[in-house]
C-alpha cells in the first residue's frame, strides 16, 4: 500500500523503509504481538542512515507511537496518520466479535474486504496496490487483542520527538485526536479534507505533501 508514496520519495532520493508487520505482507505466516511489532520497527530504524522520519498508518500509527514512548529516540519526527481515537477494550470488542463473523464467510471475508476497498479509493492502481502486498485477514484477532495494552496518551507524556497527527475529515477513527494533541509535548493536527481513514489511499497527493514537509 506505500508503492506509490515509495516511488515518489525513492525518485527524489530520499531512502524509505518499509517494513511488513508480524502477520502482513511476506509475513502473512506469523503471528502478530506488540513485542514482535516493536522489534521490527527498532530493526528498521537500526537500517537507516540517519535519524528517520517514522510514519504509521492506522495500526501502524498506534505501534509507532507506542514504541516512540518506549525509551528516547534519535528519529526527525513521527507522523501518525489515521489513529486519533484511543482503542478501548468494550470497543476492540467489538471489533473482535465483528471479525469472527467475517471470518466466517467462505472466503474469510476477502471479496467483502476488497469490495469496501474498491469503494472506498477511486484510484483503481492505488486500491490494487493494497491487494498486492496480500490482505491480512488472520490478523485482525490477534492485533485487535494485542492493540487493548497500549495507551496513546500514556505514549504520548513520554514523546520528547515531534508528532504530527495526520487525520482525514472523514475518518472514523479520530474521536480523541485533540485530547492527543494536549497531550503531546510536540504536537501538531493535520486534517485532511475529503479524506477517509485510507487517508494516504484517498488523498495522495496531499498526503505525499505532507510527508514531504515532515522530512524538512
Amino acid at each position: 500500500m506505500w508503492r506509490h508514496e515509495r516511488a515518489l520519495l525513492e525518485a527524489a532520493g530520499i531512502e524509505v523503509i518499509a517494513p511488513d508487520l508480524p502477520g502482513h505482507g511476506t509475513r502473512m505466516g506469523e503471528r502478530f504481538s506488540i513485542d514482535s511489532a516493536m522489534l521490527t520497527i527498532d530493526q528498521a530504524v537500526a537500517d537507516a542512515a540517519s535519524p528517520p522520519l517514522i510514519v504509521g498508518f492506522s495500526l501502524g500509527g498506534y505501534l509507532s507511537l507506542h514504541w516512540a514512548g518506549l525509551q528516547p529516540r534519535s528519529v526527525h519526527r513521527i507522523v501518525a496518520a489515521s489513529c486519533g481515537t484511543q482503542p478501548t477494550r468494550a470497543a476492540l470488542g467489538a471489533w473482535r466479535a465483528l471479525a469472527r463473523v467475517i471470518h466466517a464467510f467462505p472466503d474469510r471475508g476477502l471479496t467483502l474486504n476488497n469490495s469496501l476497498l474498491g469503494l472506498a479509493v477511486r484510484d483503481r492502481q492505488l486500491a490494487a496496490d493494497v491487494i498486492a502486498g496480500g490482505v491480512a485477514l488472520e490478523v485482525m484477532q490477534d492485533a485487535l487483542r494485542e492493540m487493548c495494552s497500549l495507551s496513546v496518551t500514556d505514549s504520548l507524556s513520554r514523546i520528547d520527538n515531534e508528532v504530527w497527527f495526520v487525520n482525514g475529515t472523514l475518518d472514523h477513527f479520530r474521536t480523541n485526536e485533540r485530547s492527543y494533541l494536549r497531550v503531546a509535548h510536540h504536537g501538531r493536527l493535520i486534517h485532511v479534507k475529503g479524506a477517509t481513514h485510507l487517508v494516504g489511499l484517498t488523498r495522495p497527493v496531499e498526503f505525499h505533501r505532507i510527508i514531504t514537509e515532515a522530512l524538512l
